[in-house]
This record gives structure tokens, sequence and C-alpha cells, in this order.
């Protein structure tokens, strides 16, 4: 059976990077869910039939990173006949083996409730407006409202608001840095995992 890590929290926090380092440590496949709603609204038209139709090509697509897309990316994840159809393309993704790890909002709480393991990455708000705007060259004062801004949206939706899991571990890298924040990860899994073969 596969394994799942799935990783949740804001936007600039860390978890994409905590992700990607996870699965290729273990040797899993890694999906940036939030890539999903990003190429929805990339590919323009009505974005439930463009959901609908999303294909792993898809997310490939360079423009995906802008803040711009991301903006879009958070009002079209409001509409929730677009979670609907993503969550199959997830849940498939996410039953591959050796295992899985999917970064996004919604992962514990929703695509894979059942994950052994569940973790939801934050840092304050200041940081992480200062990562954003060192990452796209951006003013770290209107990246902050920006950030602020998706965070209530995404948070007040009524469906798979952001929000941790019960049962997940947080991991609040404002004063970690990458190396530490991985390693923190990297422990938790191994201590599920561990658990699991024993």
């Amino acid at each position: 059976m596969p394994f799942v890590i799935a990783i949740d929290g804001p936007a600039a926090s860390g978890k994409g990077t905590i992700a990607r380092a996870l699965a290729a440590r273990f040797g899993f496949h890694h999906l940036d869910t939030g890539l999903l709603y990003r190429a929805t609204g990339a590919k323009g038209g009505d974005p439930i039939s463009a959901a609908a139709t999303l294909e792993i090509g898809d997310l490939a697509r360079p423009d995906l990173r802008s803040a711009e897309a991301g903006q879009a990316a958070s009002q079209i994840a409001a509409i929730p006949e677009v979670r609907q159809a993503l969550l199959d393309f997830q849940r498939r993704f996410a039953a591959q083996e050796p295992g899985a790890v999917l970064d996004g909002r919604d992962i514990g709480t929703v695509i894979c409730p059942d994950a052994p393991v569940k973790l939801y990455v934050v840092a304050s708000d200041q940081v992480r407006a200062e990562r954003r705007a060192a990452e796209l060259g951006a003013d770290p004062v209107e990246m902050l409202a920006q950030l602020q801004e998706r965070d209530r949206r995404d948070s007040e939706r009524a469906t798979a608001p952001l929000k941790p899991a019960d049962d997940a571990v947080l991991i609040d890298t404002s004063t970690l840095d990458i190396d530490q924040a991985i390693a923190v990860a990297v422990a938790e899994v191994e201590r599920v995992r561990s658990g699991a073969l024993s």
C-alpha cells in the first residue's frame, strides 16, 4: 500500500520545499496541488470544464509560478465544482507506489484524510512575505497584503478551507532555515514509518 505524506499550509510557509525534499529522500512521487488550480486558471474558459479535463502535462506551463497565477488559483479554488473535479486527480496521484507526497491546503483534511503523516507548515506573515517577495522580485509590502488577502480567502471558503487536520504535526518555519525545517519533517516521517514497520 502506498505511503502518503500530506503537507498543508499557507503560501510561502515552506511546505513545497519540504515536500520536494521528502519526495527525493524517500523516493516518493510529489504533487504540488496548488499547480492544479493554477493550471486550471491558466487554461482559461469555464473553470469547471478546465478542471475536469486537466492533464499532468498542463502542470508544466512556465507561467504557473507567477503571483497573478496564484491569485487566480485562490479564486478558482473557492468553486466547489472545481475542487470536486480535481479530487479524483489528486487521489489517483496519491495511490502511486511506493508512496506520494502531496502539498496544498486541504490534503490532510479532504484529499488524503487517512494519510499516515500529516504536516501543517506555517511561518509568520512577515517572513512569508519576505520569502515570496525575494522569490518573485516583488515589493515585500505589496506581497504581505496579497498573502494576507489570499490567506483570508482560503481560510474562509465554505468548501475545504485552509486549516490543519486534527492530527497534523505543526512545523513553524519562521526561525528555521531550510535544512532545519526539512530535518524536522524527515524525523516525523521516519518516526511514523518505523512504527508502522514494528
